[in-house]
């Protein structure tokens, strides 16, 4: 029997998530279903690549451009607070290096994954709608998504801090994320998005769209409740 790729995955987003939502807020079980962070995170990594077609060279470079880039930055931040401003990792996420968990260089690479493949198909969806693919020059299109997905990495970001300092995942020294944080978020957001515009490889993956909407959802119900 073949396997539907998409929805076996759906399925299996869904379900972690929604187990850990219940889990989280409405058992006694709170802190080990929030100790089991790094589990799901992989899993959603994981399937990206499983869901991922024609697996190819650009795609394991541009996961490891992100990795590298991810794990670097926020090892300026923690350590010096030049980058994003003065905040620490708690154990939760797991072992890292200089004080980052290795689990922070993979979800920047999920994030990004996931924010330039809904943006490229979103931009080409409505360039296709509106008949204008033909009268956008290529600089125009490559500044018009990195700038796009950027902003889309961004409001990810805005969504995901209050519910993960309420999870303990990091903490900021005045309890208040600054808005250096997000410009920073910007501007390195909008490097990996223009490599990943450049790099050759499928980026129609459905699968993002629906893990980053699942994603934030999660994130709200923590921070709501």
């Amino acid at each position: 029997m073949r396997i539907n790729k998409l929805k076996l995955s759906v399925f299996l987003v869904i379900l972690f998530h929604v187990c850990g939502a219940v889990g989280i807020l409405f058992t006694e079980y709170r802190q080990w279903f929030i100790d089991a962070t790094p589990v799901t995170l992989l899993l959603m990594a994981a399937l990206i690549v499983f869901t991922q077609k024609e697996l190819n060279k650009h795609f394991f470079i541009f996961f490891l451009l992100s990795f590298t880039a991810g794990m670097l930055v926020e090892g300026i931040g923690v350590n010096t607070g030049i980058l994003f401003g003065d905040y620490s990792y708690s154990n939760i996420l797991g072992p890292g290096i200089f004080n980052i968990p290795f689990l922070i260089g993979i979800n920047w690479f999920v994030i990004m994954y996931c924010c330039g493949c809904v943006t490229f198909i979103f931009e080409e969806w409505v360039m296709k709608k509106m008949g204008i693919t033909d009268e956008i020059s290529g600089s125009m299109q490559t500044i018009s998504f990195v700038v796009d997905a950027a902003l889309l990495a961004v409001f990810f970001d805005w969504m995901l801090e209050p519910a993960a300092i309420k999870l303990g995942f990091w903490k900021w020294s005045d309890d208040a994320v600054p808005l250096f944080n997000y410009l920073c978020w910007f501007l390195i957001s909008a490097g990996l998005m223009t490599i990943f515009r450049k790099c050759n490889f499928n980026k129609h993956n459905i699968f993002a769209l629906h893990l980053l909407i699942i994603q934030m959802l999660f994130f709200l119900l923590i921070e709501t409740f």
